[in-house]
């Protein structure tokens, strides 16, 4: 009889990514990014993530920068699974995620002074999110989808419902902490060189409970209750026949009865509450060329080695992965950027920008990145016009192009191509103070994965995944 399990999290990584941005890296970290998104050759305060080596062309003194960002994320996956007729009559199901994050905030600092300009910010660097699945997930269904099916092989002849609790939620923070030096070499090239120490905080929670079924045609029952109460009468009976003097009866009865109590612990309720931490070392480099109406910037970012300890409070899944103590692999991937601003008018500026994550050379759990094919990749435009001299309004898009194949995805963890849009307004509100606001959102398309056996119940299954995303920003930049 096939064990169940909370077989989706045996993943051990979630990810629940609410910003733009890679597998597991957040672009996103100023309003200036949500209301122009191509930002990889600025030269405002946003540099500090985006364009390090830029900041070089900032005026002289200190500035500082604080944002809030709330994010918004439904996930829906559309499973089709011939046993899910047995709870509610129909094959396919909808199982939807929720993702809400009312306050993210992001803080810039630069001091400059001459050719020297020395940066740091605090962000969410990658996460961020928290998803719900208040009716669990089709992986963690589909096992005990099975059981009518189980249950009628082995003689129980009727049994074709069965019922569930079924919940799931997952969090993943990476905080990072980014501090460096720019240097400007000559009145056209400047260099950046810098580091983000990041800590990862990941959590879990999910469980399967009260799996019952009508068991032979009758009324719905607890299925490790009925296996637990047939064990019970199996050994009161091999009880009366070792009372009897028949021992070689008695011990066949035992041997019955412990069959059924191990079938019983394979219907017990499971449930995991796990927790994550671990920490990693980015190191930085950036160079930005400027000239006339033109500027140019590129960024490295390396790729962080980083393993995340497991601090399980409790796990009744049988899986060792997650027991107290156990180490996984979260590497941060490499990260290529490079744009280029053009100043088309005094009063209207033009960027376009490309990242490249070198997802392959980042080591994942189960070894997932064997699964993707090339790094994802994105292309990023946007403009900027200076209404009046107090105010800026501007727009942008960016394309997200993963190339990850069916081995990546599953029901807690996919990644789909989109397409962001954002807009949004910069206002002066005073000679040394200025306030940025900005809504984003995210179009993403389908994928569609196609299973000869589903979750390893040995029947076939589809699994389409779904995404909605949209984020709300005010940020406000100061200059003492």
């Amino acid at each position: 009889m096939r064990k169940l399990t909370l077989i989706s999290v045996v993943l051990l990584i979630v990810s629940i990514p609410t910003f733009a941005g890679g597998l597991l890296t957040n672009t996103n970290q100023h309003i200036l990014f949500l209301r122009y998104l191509a930002r990889d050759a600025s030269t405002q305060i946003d540099a500090v993530y985006s364009n390090p080596a830029g900041l070089a062309f900032m005026e002289d003194g200190f500035h500082m920068s604080f944002n809030v960002q709330s994010a918004f994320q439904t996930r829906t996956i559309t499973s089709t699974f011939a046993p899910f007729a047995g709870n509610g009559g129909e094959a396919t199901k909808k199982f939807k995620g929720e993702a809400s994050v009312p306050f993210i905030p992001s803080l810039y600092g630069v001091y400059k002074k001459g050719n020297w300009a020395f940066s740091g910010s605090f962000a969410v660097t990658g996460g961020g999110g928290k998803a719900t699945f208040n009716n669990g997930l089709g992986s963690f269904e589909s096992g005990v989808a099975m059981v009518p099916a189980t249950l009628t092989a082995a003689g129980l002849t009727g049994t074709d419902q069965y019922s569930v609790q079924s919940y799931m939620d997952g969090s993943q923070i990476i905080y990072g902490l980014q501090i460096g030096a720019t240097y400007k070499i000559n009145e056209n090239f400047s260099a950046y060189v810098g580091m983000r120490a990041n800590y990862v905080n990941n959590s879990y929670f999910g469980y399967l409970r009260d799996i019952q079924a009508n068991i032979n045609g009758g009324s719905m029952v607890n299925v490790s209750d009925y296996f637990t109460g047939v064990s019970t009468y199996l050994t009161q009976v091999a009880a009366s026949y070792e009372a009897a003097g028949n021992t070689a009866t008695a011990e066949a009865y035992r041997t019955q009865a412990a069959t059924m109590q191990e079938t019983a612990a394979k219907f017990e309720d499971k449930e995991l509450d796990c927790d994550q931490t671990g920490w990693g070392i980015t190191p930085i480099l950036g160079v930005n060329f400027k000239k006339g109406k033109w500027n140019v910037g590129v960024k490295y970012e390396f790729n962080t080695k980083l393993n995340i300890e497991n601090k399980t409070k409790k796990n009744t899944t049988g899986l060792v992965a997650y027991n107290d103590g156990v180490n996984t692999p979260h590497d941060i991937p490499s990260l290529l950027t490079a744009g280029v601003t053009y100043e088309i008018l005094p009063e209207l500026r033009a960027s376009v920008g490309y990242h490249h994550f070198f997802d392959t050379h980042a080591k994942m759990a189960n070894n997932k990145q064997d699964y993707i094919n090339e790094g994802t990749n994105e292309f990023l435009a946007g403009a900027e016009w200076d209404v009046c001299k107090w105010a800026q309004v501007s727009a942008g898009m960016q394309r997200t192009k993963y190339d990850v194949g069916d081995g990546y995805q599953n029901d807690m963890s996919f990644a789909v191509s989109s397409y962001s849009y954002g807009f949004g307004a910069g206002f002066n509100i005073a000679k040394n103070a200025k306030v940025n606001v900005a809504y984003f959102w995210t179009n993403y398309g389908n994928y569609k994965e196609d299973y000869d056996s589903y979750n390893g119940t040995g029947l076939a299954g589809t699994d389409v995944y779904r995404r909605t995303n949209k984020v709300f920003g005010v940020g406000i930049d100061y200059k003492f």
